[in-house]
């Protein structure tokens, strides 16, 4: 019988390429296909997915928040996120957070069926390459002198940062996280503090450096 898997992205089109992916699979299915977080854990319930490939940046609780939620109401449940983003800051994050394995959209088509292979035999997907890393850094033998300064933020100051980066507003921050502009202004605080940034200038500047590599 094949698993049964739920798919969460707010990009209509990448569901589609992720669901085309998995319905030529001789083991997996999709059970259902979800745009938002807050959808997702409603219907979760009722679903009963074997498991689920969850995008990161869902508009309103992000993908990582999610995975928390979805980690209180199931411990079995093997989740799959997926991103465009930087795997050597967010893998980890992932993998905190309750997740089962980490892939990057841009090999996703060649490697969905593998990752979820992997997970599903009870193991934790990442890169060869991010694997590595950290495992040196387990063993004490990592560069930690390599290590992102950007660690130091909570996952939503995370995203307020890269919200930021790609030249959003407060206002369009705060609509996107489904938050207050107060709220968004705080994590932006927040950010300058840990990050050693004078006023907002400084952090919009920083943000889009590292957003645009």
């Amino acid at each position: 019988m094949k698993k049964r898997i739920l798919l969460v992205d707010d990009h209509p089109l990448i569901r589609k390429g992720i669901g085309l992916t998995l319905e030529e699979s001789l083991y997996y299915e999709v059970c259902c296909q979800l745009s938002s977080a807050e959808e997702t854990i409603n219907r979760i319930g009722e679903l009963k997915p074997d498991g689920a490939v969850i995008d990161i940046s869902l508009t309103g609780m992000n993908g990582i928040e999610l995975v928390k939620h979805i980690r209180t109401m199931d411990k079995e449940m093997k989740i799959l996120m997926v991103s465009r983003h930087d795997e050597d800051l967010y893998a980890e994050r992932a993998l905190r957070a309750g997740a089962n394995g980490y892939l990057m959209k841009q090999v996703a088509a060649e490697e969905l069926n593998n990752a979820l292979d992997k997970i599903f035999n009870g193991g934790i997907y990442l890169s060869e390459e991010i694997s590595s890393r950290m495992l040196q850094q387990a063993m004490g033998k990592g560069p930690k002198g390599e290590q992102s300064p950007l660690e130091v933020l909570s996952d939503r100051e995370l995203e307020v940062f890269e919200l930021t980066g790609v030249g959003q507003s407060t206002k369009e921050i705060a609509d996107r996280m489904h938050v207050s502009a107060k709220t968004v202004e705080t994590y932006k605080a927040r950010i300058r503090e840990k990050l050693g940034h004078e006023n907002s200038h400084e952090l919009a500047r920083a943000a889009m450096k590292w957003v645009e590599g």
